[in-house]
């Protein structure tokens, strides 16, 4: 154990029930701040540095943020804005820069997507829970592909909540209720 920071509350040291944290390429850590609607930024030492988001469906603006993850060169951040149904993409500042996706089961559109992964080859990977699937885009938002179904099956899912990508390029999915972690 090294330590802690945040309470209960909206301030800037505050929290009300964070879902995703990621670290940037500085060492800096970002939190999707579910129940407060936001994105806040710290320095590796726990230190407030920025925050950004309100409720809403604008630019910017979350509805259930659960998941983040950083670019690994640029520290872009991007953000599983799940009911919005989309992903959001900010700088590490927290400046909006773009979005993809919306409600749907089409290639490229989400349903209730919980988690964001992006890859060493900057790749980003979203586990779209409400879809089973695991869908693969650019750092921009160009749909590259998908994997997954509902299921028990070697790559299926049943509401897969959780993504991450090691540093060989490995991508491991949380297959929330079929109660186990899948690698690909």
């Amino acid at each position: 154990y090294v330590g802690q920071f945040g309470s209960y509350g909206s301030g800037n040291n505050q929290f009300n029930n964070p879902n995703g944290v990621a670290v940037g390429p500085d060492g800096s850590v970002y939190v999707a701040d579910t129940g407060n609607q936001r994105v806040v930024k710290f320095d590796y030492q726990g230190n407030f540095q920025a925050k950004w988001g309100t409720y809403g469906t604008g630019n910017g603006q979350f509805n259930f943020p659960s998941g983040v993850a950083v670019d690994p060169v640029s520290g872009d951040v991007f953000v599983a804005d799940t009911l919005n149904h989309r992903v959001q993409k900010f700088t590490a500042t927290g400046t909006y820069k773009t979005k993809w996706g919306a409600q749907g089961a089409r290639a490229g559109r989400f349903d209730t997507p919980g988690a964001i992964a992006v890859s060493p080859a900057r790749t980003v990977y979203v586990a779209d829970g409400g879809n089973d699937r695991v869908q693969q885009f650019t750092g921009t938002g160009v749909f590259q592909g998908q994997w997954g179904g509902a299921g028990t099956a070697d790559g299926r899912f049943d509401s897969p909540s959780g993504i991450v990508v090691d540093s060989a390029g490995s991508v491991y999915v949380a297959d929330t209720h079929n109660h186990r972690i899948q690698r690909f």
